[in-house]
Parts: C-alpha cells; sequence; structure tokens
C-alpha cells in the first residue's frame, strides 16, 4: 500500500475517522487499534512477514524485561547479546546472505575453484532494516540504562510498527516516540492543518519531481550506451533530485500523516542540497539514519576524540558500513567510501561544524562563497549518487567514464534532453525550497502573510499539479528507498 495511491488516502481515512470519534475516549483502546491498523498496512504488503514483524518485536520487548529485571551483569550482557544477534542475524540472512554467498563463490572462482553456493530465493521483507534498528536502539538504550523496559507490548508494538514510519523511517527513538503513545492524544487542529499541509509537499515531492524525473533516469542509466556526456550529467543531476523529493517526500508524508493522528516523529531531512560542506549534507540527509550511527557506532569507536590514524578508521568504518546498510552491492559500499574520503579533510583539520546554521540565514540570497561551496558539495554528492544508483561498479566506471569524456561539452540531441516544462516547474520548486528553507518544510509558512484567498490559490496549483501528473500524465513509482 502506497502512500501516494488512492488506496492509501481511503485506508487512512477511515483510520483518522475511528482513531478520532470512536476510540478516542481510551487511550489503551486508541493503541491497541493503531497497532491493529499498522499490522494490516504492513500486511498489505506481504502478510507472510508479519510474522517476521510480530517475532522481532516480541524478541525485543522481553529480551528488554528481562535486561531491566536483574542488576546480573553478566545476564544483562547475556540477554542483550540475544537480542543484537537474532535482529542481525536474520537482517543479514534476507538482505546480505546471497551477496556474502556469489562475492566468496566469485573470489574463489580467480583462484581456479568453481563453487555453486546456495542461495535464498525469497523476496526482502519491506522496511526490515528500519523496525530492525527501532528495536536495535531500545536494547542498546536500555542495557545502557538510559530508558527503562516498556512492560506494556502493545504500547511497544505501537512504538515499533507505527504505520507511517513502518517501512521506511525515520528511525525513531523510544525516548521520543514512546512517551507518545502512553500518553493521552488529543485532536489539535493547527497540528492537523499543518499536518495536511506536509503531506501535500511531500506528494507534490514524490508524485511530481521524483517521478516526473524517473523515466528519464531510468532510460539514460539503464542504457547509457550511445549518450553523450552531456547526456549523463543531466541524468546523474535528475537522479540527485529524484532521490532527494522521493525519500523526503516520503518523510514529509510519514511525518504529516502521524502529525494528524496527534504524534510527532523525528525529523529526517533539513533541506540538504544547501549544504556548504560534506559535514553539513551528512547533518541534514536522513538525519534519524545518520545520528543512528553516529550515537551507536562512531561515538563508541571514540568518534573524533581519538588519534589521526583512529579517526579515519572511524569515519571509513561508519561510511562503509551506510552504505552497506543500503543494500548488498559493491556500489552501495563504494558510494560510502566515496563519501568518506570527501568528509575525511573536513575531520581531521576539525572544521566539520564550522557549518552549523542555515545557509544565508535571514538573507535572500547566498553570498558568493557560500554559492560556491553549496555547488561543490552538491557536485560530490552527485557523483557519488551515480555509484549509488548504477546496477554494477563496472556499469558505473563505464558511466563515469563518458561523463568525463569529451562528449560532455557536446549539446545533447533534443529527443535527449528533458521537457522544458518540467525543468521549469524543477526551477520553481528548487526556488520554493530555497525559501523555506528556515521551517521544517519548504510550504509549513507559505503565503503566511498573503489574503487567505491567494494562500489557498498557491494550495489548490501545488493539488492540481499532483492530481494531473498522478491521474494523467504519470506512471505511479514505487518509493526509492522500500528496497532497503
Amino acid at each position: 500500500m502506497l502512500f501516494n495511491t488512492v488506496g492509501f488516502a481511503i485506508f487512512f481515512f477511515l483510520v483518522f475517522l475511528i482513531y478520532w470519534f470512536v476510540a478516542n475516549k481510551d487511550l489503551r483502546l486508541q493503541n491497541l487499534f493503531l497497532l491493529g491498523a499498522s499490522y494490516f498496512f504492513y500486511a498489505c504488503w506481504d502478510w507472510r512477514f508479519l510474522f517476521l514483524l510480530l517475532f522481532s518485536t516480541a524478541l525485543d520487548f522481553f529480551t528488554g524485561i528481562k535486561i531491566g529485571g536483574t542488576e546480573n551483569k553478566r545476564r544483562r550482557k547475556c540477554w542483550f547479546l540475544l537480542s543484537i544477534c537474532v535482529n542481525l542475524g536474520f537482517l543479514g540472512l534476507f538482505k546480505y546472505y546471497n551477496f556474502f554467498a556469489l562475492s566468496f563463490a566469485r573470489a574463489l572462482e580467480h583462484l581456479g575453484l568453481q563453487v555453486h553456493p546456495w542461495t535464498l530465493q525469497v523476496i526482502l521483507p519491506v522496511g526490515i532494516s528500519f523496525y530492525t534498528f527501532h528495536g536495535l536502539s531500545y536494547v542498546i538504550d536500555l542495557y545502557r540504562g538510559k530508558i527503562r523496559p516498556e512492560r506494556n507490548f502493545v504500547d511497544y508494538a505501537v512504538f515499533v510498527g507505527f504505520f507511517p514510519l513502518l517501512v521506511a523511517g525515520p528511525i525513531e527513538r523510544a525516548t521520543h516516540l514512546l512517551p507518545q503513545i502512553k500518553r493521552p492524544r488529543r485532536f489539535d487542529y493547527g497540528q492537523a492543518v499543518d499536518g495536511l499541509r506536509q503531506i501535500l509537499w511531500g506528494l507534490f515531492k514524490k508524485v511530481v519531481i521524483a517521478d516526473g524525473c524517473a523515466g528519464y533516469v531510468n532510460s539514460i542509466f539503464s542504457h547509457p550506451e550511445g549518450y553523450p556526456g552531456s547526456v549523463h550529467l543531466l541524468a546523474a543531476l535528475f537522479f540527485a533530485f529524484q532521490i532527494y523529493c522521493d525519500f523526503s517526500g516520503y518523510s514529509d508524508i510519514a511525518l504529516g500523516t502521524a502529525r494528524l493522528l496527534g504524534i510527532d516523529l523525528l525529523r529526517n531531512f533539513a533541506f540538504p542540497y544547501f549544504s556548504r560542506d560534506i559535514a553539513e549534507f551528512w547533518r541534514r540527509w536522513h538525519i534519524s539514519l545518520t545520528t543512528w550511527f553516529r550515537d551507536y557506532l562512531y561515538i563508541p569507536l571514540g568518534g573524533s576524540q581519538v588519534g589521526t590514524w583512529k579517526k579515519i578508521r572511524n569515519v571509513f568504518i561508519i561510511f562503509l558500513v551506510s552504505g552497506f546498510w543500503h543494500g548488498a552491492n559493491w556500489t552501495f559500499i563504494v558510494w560510502g567510501a566515496l563519501n568518506a574520503f570527501f568528509i575525511l579533510p573536513s575531520i581531521l583539520f576539525r572544521t566539520h561544524r564550522n557549518n552549523l546554521d542555515i545557509v544565508a540565514k535571514g538573507r535572500l540570497l547566498p553570498s558568493v562563497k557560500e554559492f560556491f561551496s553549496m555547488a561543490l558539495t552538491f557536485g560530490l554528492t552527485v557523483f557519488a549518487w551515480i555509484f549509488f544508483r548504477s546496477e554494477s561498479l563496472g556499469a558505473a566506471i563505464r558511466y563515469c567514464k563518458t561523463l568525463f569524456s569529451s562528449s560532455l561539452f557536446t549539446m545533447p540531441d533534443p529527443t535527449d534532453r528533458p521537457r522544458a516544462g518540467f525543468i521549469l516547474l524543477a526551477g520553481l520548486f528548487l526556488v520554493v525550497e530555497w525559501l523555506g528553507r528556515q521551517e521544517q518544510y519548504a510550504i509549513a509558512r507559505l503565503g503566511i502573510r498573503w489574503p487567505v484567498a491567494l494562500r489557498w490559490l498557491a494550495y489548490y496549483a501545488i493539488f492540481y499539479f499532483v492530481a494531473d501528473r498522478y491521474f494523467f500524465t504519470g506512471t505511479r513509482q514505487q518509493f526509492i528507498y522500500f528496497q532497503f
């Protein structure tokens, strides 16, 4: 059940009515209904994997009680390791087993040994990377003594399986979400309106911009032969916009949907393409995952408060793991390594926290230095995205060879160019994002001082583009991060 479908709109409308007008009198009933709705939502993908979600949830719930119920350090550690190993074991089995088996077989082939490994013929359970990390953060925080064990299974299951974030995040923390689940929620009109506005902008980013880029990107990346470097550059730029609008669009819809249910989720994007260095980019891109790796991997390794060689080690570990988290393919590992190389100078020279504020805050335009810093950061990011998008390392290398050839300076054939109308629309989107960069999302305060009629006209225009693309001029694309 995709967020950008009529089916989800009907599903959520019914959930909203029952949640606020039938189950609103009793918090326990409200949470039980929310859990049922979330499991129904997940079962619509593949009901068989619902049992895996239930097992993972029950495992962390009961091991959490055991960890919190004893002062014996050895027992605490045993229960902690049981939860960690089983969770990572399932994640590794479904997501990485085939990758390791086939990579090992290819390595043996280079030594002259022929091996035919047994592989799993099973699809990847949707959302497994996300809900596994929900449970891991809960168990780790519990083991560290930061939280107490949750003893209400329904409340804990809602924390893990809350349907707006279940399949593609944001990756929540128990310290942030569980207290909201456990306290009574009352309908707030202002919060609901804000949620609807964020959903509208998320749909625009996904349906109009991301899906509008998808056709062009897919055609070039699938068959790059015969296209000049200039077309490769355009496709790489379009993919940068596609993946940002696709994933941040999903996050906007998730946050807006949760807000309509009286729950605030963690912010996942903060206008990353306006970053002035790679460190700032990673503070603004997929924030919930970046901070997860920072808190549970990078800082325990010593972070940047260690010697030079350990700093380098820590940076590469966190980015290689981040790349591998995205998928079982060497392209993701190289993508992570590239970002490690890009960010390393700022870590070594301690400039990685130079740009903590919003770019050009309080000003309409950036300075010349800010502009070129953003352009350089965006260029490095686009280059790394080529490896992220390519099917294999060989395909990525061939793509880059053409990109950096003399054909980069040739004019694309008119039939190989994106439509001028879409480029203008994408440019308008970029302007709106820039003007709204100081808010939680771009149109949070759009037209706040305008006359009511003009403000609603702006909302109607956004809705018109979404409806036109959805019903008449486009095909619906699955969200990119559902595969992770």
